[in-house]
């Protein structure tokens, strides 16, 4: 049975025997329990296991080095799930203490199979959110990297942190205005969208996109700015005719 097909009781019950397990798990050597709830084919069983996993570091700070030294073990491991499950276990740590798990996303990063790239990026985005400083300089260093799928996963990855403060993530993306792969491009686009429509993000992202070069792909991101405020009328700051106006009114290029 699927976690969520259990009653709130017994998805409590489930949870504190996957937190138990873990926690002797990674005090011992056995790896029994603790790669079933890592290789779980149950989204939710996976997400308990590296939220307890992370719940665990922080709690159990005897335990810090065994839980570094059980990711080293499992980012290699052959199923892609576990090795997805150690990338978002990561994740957990990083919102805290980045520099201590930046190599299991160095790794991740290149790894063969979706799901754990996949992984990095949802972790960059909830660490950039809360630790922004180290997690953005490491996204920086992944800008220009020669696989175009790299360069476009990173850009979506910060793209969360810019939802609040566009300013951090601005020159980021700006540094990506010239590339000539049309799904970087196209993923740079879609990323100034999702950051332009939240409340008080706007004029900051305007006034950005003012000092861009690329003008062709400016244009192109001022329209998806606009036709976001529509697709999103819902949760929108301003309306799609307030966004249209504002722009421009107030959009003013570099030459």
């Amino acid at each position: 049975m699927a976690f969520y097909d259990l009653n709130k009781d017994a998805r409590t019950t489930v949870l504190e025997t996957i937190n138990s397990a873990l926690k002797a798990d990674i005090q011992s050597v056995n790896r029994y329990d603790l790669l079933k709830y890592f290789g779980d084919p149950d989204t939710y069983i996976r997400k308990s296991a590296y939220q307890s996993t992370g719940r665990i570091y922080f709690s159990e700070k005897h335990l810090q080095n065994k839980i570094i030294q059980l990711f080293d073990e499992l980012i290699s491991h052959e199923d892609h799930s576990i090795r997805q499950t150690t990338v978002n276990a990561a994740g957990e740590i990083g919102k805290v203490d980045f520099e201590i798990v930046r190599i299991f996303f160095d790794t991740g990063l290149l790894d063969p199979h979706h799901t754990v790239r996949n992984a990095v990026i949802g972790s960059v985005k909830k660490m950039g959110e809360v630790n922004p400083k180290p997690v953005l300089a490491w996204a920086q260093e992944y800008l220009h990297h020669p696989d175009k799928e790299i360069r476009r996963e990173i850009c979506h990855g910060i793209e969360l942190r810019g939802r609040k403060y566009p300013e951090d993530v601005l020159p980021l993306l700006k540094e990506l205005e010239n590339d000539q792969t049309t799904r970087v491009s196209n993923t740079l686009i879609h990323v100034l969208g999702q950051i332009a429509y939240k409340k008080g993000c706007l004029k900051t992202v305007v006034e950005h996109l003012g000092t861009w070069t690329n003008k062709k792909l400016v244009a192109s991101a001022l329209e998806e700015i606009i036709d976001v405020h529509h697709r999103y009328k819902n949760f929108a700051a301003l309306t799609q005719d307030e966004a249209r106006k504002f722009i421009s009114d107030n959009y003013a290029s570099a030459d």
